[in-house]
């Protein structure tokens, strides 16, 4: 007892460093962003779908090529995800913000698989993959 009396400022910071590590796992729903390398194994390997939640506007833009639109604000009534709930989702956006908050919601909705992009977009298009404008 005497240890914890003497060293509360040290058991003080250990206490905050892991609550901040843990902090954004919580934030997500628990899921992990990927990378553009996991995300074209998924998507080769796992039959896994490609699911862009920017606006229209923004996926007319350019976009990765091959996926689909469904922007966040209408992501829980949309009939343009796939009916088989067991393919991973690769859920993505212009930076990789808003992909996070989506795949949360498609997981409480029975898509287990759904997992975001790391860095959206811009990272898609940095690691040289093909994009698309419409």
């Amino acid at each position: 007892m005497k240890f914890f009396i003497d060293n509360w400022t040290l058991l003080l910071v250990a206490f905050v460093s892991g609550g901040l590590l843990v902090w954004p796992l919580m934030r997500r729903g628990g899921a992990a962003a990927i990378g553009t390398a996991e995300a074209v194994r998924l998507i080769n390997r796992e039959k896994g779908v490609l699911v862009d939640v920017c606006e229209a506007a923004e996926f007319a833009g350019g976009h990765a090529a091959g996926a689909r639109n469904v922007p966040l604000s209408a992501l829980p009534a949309s009939k343009d995800l796939p009916t088989n709930k067991a393919l991973p989702l690769v859920v993505m956006c212009a930076s990789g913000a808003r992909a996070g908050r989506a795949a949360a919601i498609l997981r409480k909705a029975g898509y287990e698989k759904a997992v975001p992009l790391a860095g959206g977009t811009a990272a898609w298009r940095d690691a040289g993959l093909p994009t698309e404008k419409s």
